[in-house]
């Protein structure tokens, strides 16, 4: 599913629609160039359709998948990476570890548990 995106907004203002997810930091309180990663991850668990569509005219699947396999998924609850597995064509083994890992708690995350 190989989609063109150039990897970058059109405009380096956020849209209105895309920049309500970030209420809680003003209207320059967030820029695509300095906090790319964040606001992929708010998108992706809190974004609605246009603000996803946004998001995909701006970042090639390769560039989400690589932010996936960077995150390991965490912002998002299993049924969201398993759509987005199917989407991007994620590895569905590694998918699985994702969503492993995400379901054990901190405690079993822990150094000698």
């Amino acid at each position: 599913m190989a989609r063109a995106g150039s990897g970058r907004p059109k405009s380096a203002r956020l849209p209105p629609y895309v920049r309500e997810l970030f209420w809680e930091y003003g209207p320059r309180g967030v820029s695509w160039s300095r906090h790319r990663g964040f606001i992929v991850k708010r998108i992706l668990s809190d974004g609605e359709s246009r603000a996803l569509r946004w998001l995909r005219r701006n970042m090639t699947d390769g560039e989400l998948r690589r932010w996936f396999r960077e995150t390991r998924g965490r912002a998002l609850d299993p049924p969201r990476l398993r759509y987005w597995e199917v989407v991007l064509g994620l590895p569905k083994k590694e998918v699985d570890g994702w969503i492993r890992s995400m379901r054990k708690g901190p405690w079993h995350r822990r150094p000698g548990a």
